[in-house]
């Protein structure tokens, strides 16, 4: 199995975890908060939206990927979503060797 099955894989199972915030507000919020290990975004979002999450996420210090599109996030998880993030450092840490950062 490829890396990039393997990380939507993971990205399945941190969600019916509980360990996974889908949406941009709710992303947003939790980046705030300090609660997120690592955000992914779809390639295919919306520039505003890009513009936003790029800009939390750098002032914020949480790693950002963009390797994936939409309709592979909303498949991971289970919802339509453009905007994931993972809030267990566990799983944004597998998923990160998983990656080439």
């Amino acid at each position: 199995m490829e890396n990039r099955q393997k990380i939507l894989n993971l990205l399945g199972l941190a969600r019916r975890a509980g360990k996974v915030v889908a949406g941009e507000e709710m992303v947003l919020k939790k980046l705030r908060n300090g609660q997120l290990s690592l955000v992914l975004m779809a390639s295919d979002c919306g520039q505003a939206t890009r513009k936003k999450v790029t800009d939390k996420c750098q002032s914020y210090q949480v790693d950002l990927c963009e390797e994936f599109n939409q309709v592979e996030l909303s498949v991971a998880i289970g919802q339509k979503r453009t905007i994931v993030a993972l809030t267990d450092k566990g799983f944004a840490q597998k998923i990160q060797t998983l990656l080439v950062f």
